[in-house]
């Protein structure tokens, strides 16, 4: 199968979550709460490389926003925000949501390398977390398209899950730690039939679903050859959702029980974009 047809299935599996999501996140109730965010740690960790340290009016596209409840709880801490995804579906969800939450945010259904030329302008920060980077087959041309939608001095910020996490046996029952998953990628698809989500166990009808590892290494030279400079990377023992089991609940998100210097859970990266004409 093609990567082009591979990327249409990921698309058909992910137009019909967005309904399911929309139960799982209670995004209703999301949305009639002003008080409630979904971003205070990723804002938190933006802080240093922001203007003020606030994200207050500065212009903010999301990249893979899906249904946008984290792009409203980026408007909500003051940012004009631009969600884009490549699910039709998610998009409608997104701009119904932001219109009900009455926030400044916005939708267009595009991907990411289509984006620059889509939008038609640039941002002081792009902003993608969270299970994002498995479903892209070409990180370079992510990075460039990253590069192209910065302003001249602006940030690019990624939160996602650590590499080595994933390469973990994610269908054990003990608490052993196996490694079986790849590492590094070799831009070889895996294919998985489950049929359900990380949200429910709602069984889908587009069961089937593709993901590209990536490693550190592609994605830190996929950056740098983007030309952006980076100025933070960090690694942390907790992550929004259990992709192992026998993990426990923390403040900080899902962790290992014990022995939490084992494995790095999540990752992020603030990189800049300098101050010299897109190439």
């Amino acid at each position: 199968m093609s990567t082009h047809d591979q990327i249409e299935t990921n698309r058909a599996n992910w137009d019909e979550r967005v309904s399911d999501h929309l139960v799982a996140y209670k995004a209703a109730a999301f949305a009639d709460d002003p008080s409630a965010n979904r971003v205070l740690f990723e804002a938190k960790v933006m802080a240093p490389h922001l203007p003020d340290g606030s994200l207050t009016g500065l212009d903010v596209v999301h990249l893979q926003c899906h249904i946008g409840v984290d792009s409203i709880s980026l408007a909500r801490l003051g940012a004009r925000v631009v969600g884009t995804d490549f699910s039709g579906d998610a998009i409608a969800a997104a701009n119904s949501l932001a219109a009900r939450a009455g926030v400044d945010a916005s939708f267009v259904q595009t991907s990411n390398e289509d984006a620059p030329d889509e939008l038609g302008r640039q941002f002081d920060v792009v902003y993608t977390t969270v299970g994002v980077l498995a479903w892209l087959p070409d990180l370079t041309t992510w990075a460039r398209a990253v590069e192209r939608l910065l302003k001249p001095g602006g940030l690019f910020f990624l939160y996602e899950a650590h590499p080595m996490v994933m390469t973990l046996q994610y269908d054990r029952q003990d608490t052993a730690l196996v490694v079986t998953e790849p590492y590094f990628g070799a831009g070889e698809a895996q294919r998985f039939d489950s049929g359900t989500t990380y949200a429910s166990e709602t069984l889908l009808t587009n069961r089937t679903t593709y993901e590209w590892p990536h490693s550190l290494d592609e994605i830190f030279t996929s950056i740098l050859a983007a030309g952006l400079q980076i100025e933070a990377f960090h690694e942390y023992t907790a992550m929004p959702w259990e992709p192992i089991p026998n993990l426990v609940k923390t403040p900080a998100g899902y962790a290992l029980a014990d022995g939490n210097e084992r494995v790095p859970m999540m990752f992020s990266i603030a990189a800049r974009k300098q101050h010299h004409p897109s190439r």
